[in-house]
């Protein structure tokens, strides 16, 4: 069992590309999404993970309020996983300029600043999702991370898909929104999956759940078959460790116990199946391990705040997306005091 894809698909990312960014040397920004800004195109969401994809160039990153520096090249993916306010630049020292503006209903968002030095361009964008639905995968992630998707100056899938994503975000053709969107699922899921298999440090929660040979087996064993009534002996002989020793890593690396583990995938198997079609709730309670549908509604709505009744009927409910020109924001080219033009649109 697929344990990370089984999760993605059960949080349902929905992905956005909102800005085109073309900064010359020297520059400096400091930004932050906003989940209030996604409110136009995904009314529902209560969770934003930003992003920036550098195509062309190097810079600096580090968050607004530390002091560790990244630098971030070509063929990297800048994720800020709970959306904190973070600071990019050739130099990181320069006073920096405030970049605050919600995406355009739909097209995209050209922004262009800088000294006329080395240029980097990179396209930014947000992923959304329900935070209770996804809080084991988000928990798992430090509120910055760089991962490298590779040299797209090479062959190999990823970057033939990040330099058709590059040629879109510049051609602006018919169904590039969409294009972007799409490819910024895929580079996120590859990038957790990058990430989690280089075992670095700090690695921790969900993701070092699945590097641990048993907690990984478990996990993929619940996953698996959700619906079987799982005991953590069962469990433990099947991945060949002791209860208390599965118990204790567990604990250890996801922070929780494996039963309590599954009874949140079973709920969130249920809010997939409540999003997903017409079943009865009565029919998904019973599918979840619950005797009642009474007992389930109150689980369901512990979980995720809201009756299963609710829950089905706002995830059913589309965005709707209005049509209009993308905007153009330039800055000035005096770094140190930027001022904002906002040419009108018609």
């Amino acid at each position: 069992m697929d344990a990370l894809s089984d999760v993605l698909s059960a949080v349902r990312l929905d992905g956005a590309v909102y800005v085109n960014a073309e900064f010359t040397a020297p520059w400096c920004v400091a930004t932050q999404f906003g989940l209030h800004t996604a409110a136009p195109k995904l009314p529902d969401t209560d969770h934003v993970v930003f992003f920036h994809l550098l195509t062309d160039g190097s810079c600096f990153a580090r968050l607004a309020g530390g002091t560790d520096v990244v630098e971030v090249k070509a063929g990297d993916l800048l994720l800020l996983p709970h959306d904190d306010r973070h600071v990019l630049g050739s130099d990181l020292n320069l006073p920096f300029a405030n970049v605050r503006s919600a995406p355009p209903p739909s097209g995209m968002l050209e922004l262009r600043t800088g000294g006329g030095g080395a240029t980097i361009r990179f396209i930014c964008g947000y992923l959304a999702c329900d935070r209770r639905a996804s809080r084991a995968l988000l928990g798992s992630l430090p509120p910055m991370l760089r991962i490298s998707l590779g040299d797209i100056s090479r062959s190999g899938w990823l970057a033939d898909l990040l330099r058709v994503g590059v040629e879109e975000s510049r051609a602006q053709r018919p169904g590039s929104q969409s294009l972007l969107a799409k490819l910024s699922e895929l580079a996120f899921t590859e990038a957790l999956r990058r990430y989690a298999q280089s075992n670095p440090p700090e690695l921790k929660g969900w993701l070092a759940g699945l590097q641990d040979p048993y907690v990984g087996r478990a996990i993929a064993l619940l996953h698996g078959e959700p619906t079987r009534g799982w005991t953590v002996d069962q469990l433990a002989r099947e991945v060949a460790l002791s209860r208390s020793a599965l118990a204790e890593r567990f604990v250890a690396t996801i922070g929780l116990p494996p039963m309590q583990y599954l009874t949140q995938w079973r709920l969130t198997l249920a809010a997939q199946a409540l999003r997903a079609g017409s079943e009865s709730i009565a029919r998904i309670a019973e599918r979840s391990g619950y005797d009642s549908e009474a007992a389930f509604t109150r689980a369901f709505k512990r979980e995720f705040g809201v009756p299963p009744t609710v829950w089905r009927k706002t995830e059913a409910s589309g965005p709707a997306v209005a049509s209009r020109r993308p905007r153009r924001i330039c800055l000035s080219d005096e770094v140190t005091r930027p001022r904002f033009a906002w040419p009108a649109t018609s």
